[in-house]
């Protein structure tokens, strides 16, 4: 009798692995996506194709199956943390393996991996909120394991004094929760397409995000022209009116001339879905 509860935690793990990678390769087919890489092409990105985003999102599903099998219906306490943060540091050897060392979801691997693995603390079954605020607390505890390297990502939150993927974590992703997925969800309403829905969400994620990829790339004019191309998307009507592809398209001509890939906002776009496809796993969108 005792086979019977395994065997649903790893087919709970499976789906959850599954639907995470999914989510991946969602965000990196949508399409047009400001200096994004998408089904058009490359974007800002001299390295990266849709062909390598999707064997890399396709690396990570065995990462995410682990989190997932590690952290069932387990309290957050620094023992799972550091388990979480060995998980995903070999998962992005993993990914890197599969990228010949390009760099095409590390941030990924940090926000989804903590929300699958939250999801599966829960006994996998819970809301969104819930969801993030217990992704949130695992977020805040320490892991002394982890290499004392200065990534890009962390370079630019220190250089411009500015929250980052770190920090949105530890917040319980508020650009999930009070832009991305109610936006999501009201485009629908609308009568948007599933494809405007998304497009309009990653909008409501840049219109305030530090997304410090585009910081890097681009600094603080980069960042500005970012939101507020974003927020003109949105004040227009969204992506599924003339206006509102007209203020899209202006803004991945400008991604494009700074050279600018708002990958943290991809990035959260990814986790968004899977938060979404959580809420209603039996709704094919």
């Amino acid at each position: 009798m005792k086979l019977l509860p395994r065997l649903q935690v790893e087919g709970s793990a499976e789906w959850l692995a599954r639907a995470a990678t999914q989510c991946l390769i969602d965000e990196a087919r949508l399409s047009p996506k400001p200096g994004l890489v998408d089904s058009r092409g490359n974007g800002a990105h001299h390295d990266l194709t849709l062909a390598l985003m999707e064997r890399s999102a396709h690396s990570l599903t065995p990462t995410f199956q682990a989190l997932a099998q590690q952290s069932w219906q387990r309290p957050a306490d620094i023992a799972l943390r550091q388990t979480i943060g060995r998980l995903g540091r070999e998962g992005e050897q993993q990914m890197m393996a599969a990228t010949n060392g390009v760099n095409t979801h590390r941030g990924a691997i940090w926000a989804l991996g903590l929300l699958v693995s939250a999801v599966a603390m829960l006994g996998g079954d819970a809301h969104a909120q819930q969801v993030a605020d217990t992704a949130a607390g695992l977020a805040r505890l320490p892991d002394d394991a982890a290499p004392k390297v200065f990534s890009k990502g962390l370079r630019a939150t220190h250089r411009y004094q500015v929250p980052g993927a770190r920090e949105e974590a530890q917040q319980a992703f508020p650009h999930i929760m009070h832009y991305a997925l109610p936006q999501l969800r009201q485009s629908r309403l609308n009568g948007s397409s599933e494809t405007h829905a998304r497009l309009d969400a990653l909008m409501a994620i840049m219109t305030s995000l530090t997304d410090t990829c585009v910081l890097s790339r681009a600094g603080m004019d980069g960042l500005e022209a970012m939101q507020h191309g974003a927020r003109a998307v949105l004040s227009a009507g969204g992506s599924a009116h003339p206006a509102g592809q007209q203020a899209l398209a202006m803004l991945d001509r400008q991604m494009l001339a700074l050279n600018a890939s708002p990958g943290g906002a991809a990035d959260l776009l990814a986790a968004t879905l899977f938060l979404d496809r959580i809420e209603s796993p039996y709704l094919t969108h």
